[in-house]
């Protein structure tokens, strides 16, 4: 997408997320969470309730997620959120912060780590793969996809008001990401509150971005977390296809674990994130 320059200023001008700072303190290293679609960084509160007397915690809450205003609909949310990652950490002097994303927020974390190698500290990537479309479609590409992104980008797009609501109450999705009732309560009551043209936005551009050929330009470490229930072997094929150019990867496997790693194995995500953060200093 092609934007002139006008159109960026003004888009630069957009938050493209609302940030939390908790535990602040000029020593500390920096840490920040990136929640997935349609989440809070409330997602994060267990995390950060682990590092935060270790870290200044960044939480982000992506714009049109959970309550927060979105972006103008002509607005690239991705690479919007990227670009002013970039220049958040740039302006607020984040010395190669530790970066920890969720699903989409994962992807997020991959795609910076790539396009601005010398920005970031290591990376964290919960659940989350280059190309998503090629966890199920092996053969699957950014022109083959297409059809499906404009699609369903259509249809989640039109869903409003009270038909919007209705959706995130019997959201099938939810019991395949998450186990327990209480987590699966407050993704909807997020849902909820997303604005369902961003929805529509992130779920497309995840479908029409292809981060796989760049994969070895992020230099970091990285840590993988791969959440495994129900899925049969070849997920971790997968996984360990789509991740082999990334220098230095480690992949932890979750086989009883559902999407919303942070929700359904908190203590084990964290003691992989200790071990890791541990490695890199």
């Amino acid at each position: 997408m092609l934007l002139t320059t006008f159109a960026v200023a003004m888009l630069a001008a957009v938050p493209a997320f609302h940030v939390d700072v908790v535990a602040p303190g000029a020593e500390k290293p920096k840490m920040i969470l990136i929640p997935g679609l349609q989440s809070a960084g409330a997602v994060w509160d267990t995390t950060v309730a682990h590092y935060k007397d270790r870290y200044e915690c960044h939480v982000l809450t992506l714009a049109g997620f959970a309550g927060q205003p979105p972006l103008p609909e002509s607005a690239p949310l991705l690479q919007t959120v990227r670009d002013q990652l970039a220049a958040y950490i740039r302006e607020k002097k984040l010395t190669k912060p530790v970066i920890v994303g969720h699903s989409l927020g994962g992807f997020l974390a991959l795609w910076l780590a790539e396009s601005d190698p010398d920005l970031t500290g290591p990376i964290v990537i919960v659940d989350s793969l280059p190309f998503l479309p090629a966890a199920w479609m092996p053969g699957a590409t950014v022109e083959s996809m297409k059809p499906q992104a404009d699609q369903m980008r259509g249809m989640i797009a039109g869903t409003k008001g009270e038909a919007w609501v209705n959706y995130q109450k019997h959201n099938p999705a939810l019991d395949t990401m998450i186990s327990g009732d209480e987590g699966k309560a407050k993704a909807m009551e997020w849902g909820i509150q997303s604005d369902p043209g961003t929805v529509a936005r992130g779920m497309a551009e995840l479908f029409q971005t292809d981060l796989r050929a760049d994969v070895s330009k992020a230099k970091v470490p990285a840590l993988v977390l791969a959440a495994l229930k129900g899925y049969p072997e070849s997920a971790v094929k997968n996984y360990e296809t789509q991740y082999s150019a990334l220098p230095g990867a480690r992949i932890v496997r979750y086989p009883d674990s559902k999407h919303f790693i942070m929700f359904d194995q908190p203590a084990k995500m964290m003691e992989a994130m200790d071990e890791f953060l541990k490695g890199t200093k």
